[in-house]
């Protein structure tokens, strides 16, 4: 117990003020503020939620998405369903972010879903472990079908008596895919280029304060290889892994970056001035002066933590790259114009964002372990970083990373780093991704064990099985708790938690179950169970009593 009420003071308690995030955070997305004003009926249906008991799951391998006492879920849609005549949505989805039509109507609006990746054996009918064979057609078909299994899909959803669904050929609802034109919002061309074709790798997010989406870039090499650099500076081409250069001559420097989408008529753009690495996501605050900061994390072995400080009001093109140094609480700027290292290797601004990673390295950044979702606390301010896991260096289960901004200032060029939770059999998860705070403060917490690794039972992760998501209470009898309540199916994970603006709804991605099949007639995963069994990445809608209880807690304990 003492343990754990030190991990609630460190957590911070929401009795300590009110909630600091700015309007655009708090009127849309991961977290909200509710109101303080009840009736007598709002007074009794909080005594019910409060004495429902929030009974955590035990670790399962079942292929189920398993869900905790007082909830339950629908499957809003799934890979391959028609959104228009024309599309369908796509493969591997990941990141979700809901943007109602009116704020005072939660109930009808557009739905962003990040596609991360594709599986040739599902996607094209090619088995990619027959990359290396040299008898295996991998054709253009192929490939062109691989294309447009990744990106991201706006649909318009609703629901009606409680049960949301896709309103399908609504205008609004679009494709981007890997064949998309994307222009680089930038001054100077990338390779010649100042449009780029195709996103993927399309992992994590975030949503602007003019709300607009940001889907990010992460492992591009997979798909267009990547351009390395010797000592003496000279370029060779890694080539990729998919194939997909085989077929087109689309350069690495144009992916990696963070995408812009405008909901409203699918227009996009790549921001060059946010740098180029594996974007996990974009973290979005808004200062007083309508000036932006965003934090973003390469999601690689020994990365690095980055921020981006605009200069002028709006803008993620003008303004300042830094990279984070944790050991001395430093934000070095990436600037080509200040830095001589930096200017000792590389021709101007533009290389230097386009090869971050390098000109992180030069400025001495701290290398972490995978940094992946970053989340700012609705009530400390502190910003939440997620390390999933660094298996070279024998960190297997990962942590949670608080950065305090000095002076709780976003803008400012110092801050203090420590770890906010450990992952590991004692904390009850491991492998952290996902983070979302609820409108009542709660962090909710996905994982992340590889497909490979999952249920082995000579590995670190066994005690874990499936991936799950997690709760951690801020309040009441479970108060610093981690709390398993759903278990995904096989070979899965739960990915991109997105609460409805009311709270009653978590949007949640199901991400590839049934990953390590080799055989389309015996997958390893049948999650949804449709009739042809064969498992299907979709985005679900969980709701219920305990759903409403954990947004609630801050009515119900009166604080």
């Amino acid at each position: 117990m003492n343990s754990r009420r030190k991990f609630i003071a460190f957590l911070g308690k929401a009795g300590l003020g009110a909630a600091v995030l700015p309007p655009f955070l708090t009127s849309c997305g991961s977290t909200t503020t509710p109101t303080n004003s009840f009736t007598d009926t709002a007074k009794e249906t909080l005594q019910r939620l409060k004495d429902l008991a929030l009974e955590g799951l035990v670790s399962s391998n079942k292929d189920d998405l398993l869900l905790a006492k007082g909830m339950n879920y629908q499957t809003v849609i799934k890979w391959g369903e028609q959104i228009t005549d024309n599309d369908t949505f796509g493969f591997n989805n990941d990141f979700n972010c809901f943007i109602p039509f009116d704020d005072n109507d939660p109930s009808d609006g557009l739905l962003w879903v990040n596609h991360e990746y594709q599986n040739p054996l599902f996607v094209s009918d090619f088995n990619y472990r027959d990359y290396d064979d040299p008898k295996a057609s991998h054709t253009k078909e192929h490939v062109d079908k691989e294309m447009y299994a990744v990106g991201g899909s706006i649909v318009r959803i609703k629901e009606v008596d409680g049960v949301w669904s896709v309103v399908k050929n609504d205008p609004h609802n679009r494709r981007l895919t890997g064949h998309t034109p994307i222009p680089l919002n930038w001054d100077s061309p990338v390779m010649g280029k100042d449009t780029a074709i195709g996103t993927n790798s399309n992992c994590s997010g975030g949503i602007t304060p003019w709300k607009t989406f940001l889907t990010c870039e992460e492992n591009y090499d997979y798909c267009w290889g990547e351009t390395q650099y010797d000592e003496n500076n000279v370029a060779s081409k890694k080539p990729a892994r998919s194939g997909w250069d085989a077929y087109y001559d689309y350069p690495p420097e144009h992916y990696g970056w963070v995408v812009e989408v405008n909901p409203t008529d699918g227009t996009a753009q790549k921001h060059i001035a946010l740098g180029r690495f594996a974007h996990e996501c974009c973290t979005v605050y808004e200062l007083a002066d309508k000036r932006v900061v965003a934090y973003s994390g390469d999601d690689k072995n020994n990365e690095h933590l980055y921020k981006f400080i605009s200069s002028a009001p709006g803008s993620l093109k003008e303004g300042t790259l830094y990279v984070a140094d944790t050991v001395n609480g430093r934000w070095l700027p990436l600037d080509w114009a200040s830095q001589p290292v930096l200017q000792e290797r590389f021709k101007d601004q533009t290389e230097v964002l386009v090869r971050a990673r390098e000109a992180a390295k030069l400025l001495g950044a701290t290398e972490l372990n995978r940094p992946e979702d970053i989340e700012i606390d609705p009530v400390t301010g502190h910003v939440l970083v997620s390390l999933t896991n660094n298996k070279g260096k024998g960190d297997y289960h990962g942590s949670i990373m608080k950065v305090e901004e000095t002076d709780g200032q976003y803008d400012a060029l110092t801050f203090k780093a420590s770890t906010y939770l450990a992952g590991g059999e004692a904390s009850g998860f491991s492998c952290p991704d996902n983070l979302a705070f609820d409108l009542s403060g709660n962090l909710w917490i996905t994982s992340d064990i590889s497909g490979d690794a999952m249920n082995n039972p000579e590995g670190p992760y066994m005690p874990f099985q499936n991936n799950s998501l997690f709760v951690v209470p801020r309040y009441g009898e479970y108060e610093g708790q981690v709390i398993r309540v759903a278990s995904a199916p096989r070979d899965a994970e739960l990915t991109g938690p997105w609460f409805s603006p009311d709270g009653k709804t978590l949007f949640l991605s199901v991400q590839h179950p049934g990953e390590q099949t080799k055989d389309l007639t015996t997958p390893t995963s049948q999650w949804p169970f449709d009739p042809d069994g064969i498992p299907k990445p979709a985005v679900v809608a969980i709701k219920g009593d305990l759903i409403e209880k954990m947004n609630k807690m801050r009515q119900i304990y009166d604080v």
